[in-house]
């Protein structure tokens, strides 16, 4: 059995940073339940574009049919329920009874307005862990503010650590405060998780978009609290204390290099056939080549014109960590990539495939089985039913706007 195959969390979630986190549990076996918001047409992760399932934007505007949903959303079923009635708290009250955990990415404010904290919901489910991903925590002066991804990079100091020195301050081309936020998130689900099955009593367990994006910053904000250093962006999206670790030009393109290991800069001396590089006052250690490190620059710039990219991959390829630079196609079509099951699939309303890429966690043998995002409320009958409520009851619900 995947690890997770009897874990129930109930996810009140939208967009980005919780869906995925909500992924990873779902990939290893737990049941995720989106609990969307039926008044506000749920998750509005189901409206972004551009880019649609194949043959089915052109069909009907299908509530699934986003590929960014697709992606975050596999592997999930969906509640939809509105939270701001009595009933629909209700019937969100019993499926919490039967859960090991609650996750939602809502305002700071939210949770508590919408009765998913661990106080409101103790005396349901004493075991029951409230995991809450927000913006700027649930609590202090942000607590009512909105946040998203681009702005914690901002704030957080990421834009003067990306790009050229020369260039405009600069963010990571992916949403990475989000998806690092979802994964501590998943992290901090599953150990309450682990805690309350020991302990019989569950807790409220807090991450913030905010507080993850500082914590990422790691040794660059230990050297600054230490030692003063305030880190600036090195050119050729160079390490900030490693060398050679940056981007060299090859006879066609470039190539990236990250010696660090003083054994790998033997090697590649060895390899480039240069070796009395080694034995060169200005690059025999860390501190002399980080000193020399544009001397150092112009020496390999004019050892790797010689030859392309692929002949140097060829030549350095287990001896010195080396990299092409790909964009996105390029690295899906990565033969490492392709051959070795990193993508999957799943199959669309339509029949049409949906490629996907392979979850990042793996468990021996055992992987769970891919099945497309669910539409809106696609599985509240049979929820509902195993709550013990009618088809007439669930039939009512329906026409009163509550699911």
């Amino acid at each position: 059995m995947l690890p997770l195959k009897d874990v129930r969390v109930i996810a009140v979630e939208q967009y980005g940073a919780g869906p995925f986190g909500t992924l990873y549990l779902a990939n290893l076996g737990a049941e995720i339940i989106k609990v969307e918001d039926v008044s506000l047409g749920g998750d509005v992760g189901r409206t972004v574009g551009p880019y649609f399932v194949k043959g089915e934007e052109e069909e009907e505007n299908k509530d699934n049919s986003s590929l960014f949903f697709q992606g975050f959303n596999h592997n999930k079923k969906s509640l939809s329920l509105n939270l701001r009635t009595e009933e629909g708290q209700q019937i969100l009250q019993k499926l919490i009874a039967t859960a090991d955990g609650v996750s939602c990415n809502l305002r700071g404010d939210v949770p508590k307005k919408l009765g998913i904290t661990y106080q409101a919901l103790r005396k349901i489910n004493p075991r029951i862990v409230c995991a809450h991903l927000t913006a700027y925590g649930r609590s202090g002066s942000r607590a009512t503010w909105p946040g998203y991804d681009y702005p914690m990079q901002a704030e957080a100091g990421y834009f003067k650590l990306t790009g050229e020195p020369d260039s405009p301050p600069t963010r990571c081309g992916l949403s990475l405060v989000d998806l690092s936020t979802g994964v501590a998130m998943a992290l901090a689900l599953v150990s309450g998780i682990l805690s309350a099955r020991e302990t019989g009593r569950g807790r409220d367990i807090d991450v913030s978009l905010f507080d993850n994006a500082l914590y990422n910053l790691c040794y660059v904000a230990m050297w600054q609290l230490n030692a003063g250093h305030n880190q600036q962006r090195p050119p050729r999206s160079a390490h900030f204390s490693l060398t050679p670790c940056q981007l060299y030009t090859t006879k066609d393109d470039w190539i990236y290099l990250m010696c660090n290991k003083e054994k790998f800069w033997v090697e590649l001396c060895n390899a480039v056939g240069h070796p009395e590089l080694c034995q060169d006052p200005r690059f025999v250690d860390f501190k002399a080549r980080l000193k020399h490190r544009d001397s150092l620059t112009a020496e390999l710039d004019k050892i790797f014109s010689k030859k392309t990219t692929t002949e140097w991959l060829t030549i350095l390829t287990g001896r010195v960590p080396a990299a092409p630079i790909y964009d996105v196609e390029q690295a899906l079509n990565n033969p490492f990539v392709t051959e070795t099951g990193r993508i999957r699939s799943m199959t669309s309303d339509a029949g049409n495939e949906i490629k996907i890429l392979a979850p990042s966690i793996h468990c021996g043998d055992e992987t769970v089985e891919f099945r497309r995002a669910p539409h809106m409320g696609e599985d509240n009958e049979s929820i509902l039913q195993e709550l013990g409520y009618s088809a007439e009851e669930i039939g009512k619900f329906a026409k009163q706007g509550i699911i």
